[in-house]
């Protein structure tokens, strides 16, 4: 879904969300020519919420909300991490597939990366805190960010992620169909499973 009048040349809008399952971060950014500007960020608390299903009822609710709001052309998304609880990774792979849904819905494309391709992206580091991931964020957006919110920096820095390696020559040769894991890859190889 694309706005009208938006010259798809030189505008384009991307939400970044950072999964979770007590707190997901979301962070919307417009990138105007080689601008980058910040146009929303937030957290969505699921911690109120008794049951898992109702958490990821409220993530599709919201998370459709925002793209029904803002438009994006694309989402990045950040890959779950592997842990040591795999009914922690069972819970948080499904909070990120139900975000991925909502932007299914809506035809928009999804990239996926790992937390670690983020924080290299944004920080130049791979291992920086969130804190430090915050920090750079304010610099290359020009602006102060509220730390209470550093789930939702993660989101910014997600965004942010997919619009350096989106606009950088690697990815220019290949497509995002090309892009090992990528649900969109699988969704566009594989139209006969989608019901």
């Amino acid at each position: 879904m694309m706005s009208q009048g938006k010259p798809k040349s030189s505008e384009k809008i991307i939400i970044g969300v950072d999964p979770g399952t007590q707190v997901m971060g979301y962070g919307v950014i417009l990138i105007k020519n080689v601008q980058i500007e910040l146009v929303q960020y937030g957290v969505i608390k699921l911690n109120k919420y008794t049951t898992h299903e109702l958490k990821l009822k409220k993530i599709f609710e919201r998370i459709t909300q925002l793209i029904e709001e803002y438009l994006p052309d694309e989402m990045a998304i950040e890959d779950p991490f592997y842990g040591k609880n795999a009914q922690s990774m069972l819970k948080l792979g499904r909070a990120q597939g139900v975000a991925m849904a909502a932007a299914l819905a809506r035809d928009i494309p999804i990239v996926e990366y790992s937390p670690k391709k983020v924080k290299q992206s944004v920080t130049g580091n791979g291992n920086a805190s969130k804190e430090q991931v915050a920090y750079m964020l304010e610099n290359i957006l020009k602006m102060e960010l509220n730390r209470e919110f550093l789930d939702a920096t993660d989101g910014i820095a997600i965004a942010i992620c997919h619009h350096y390696h989106a606009n950088s020559p690697a990815s220019s040769t290949s497509t995002k169909k090309d892009k090992k894991g990528g649900w969109g890859a699988f969704v566009s190889e594989n139209p006969d499973r989608l019901k």
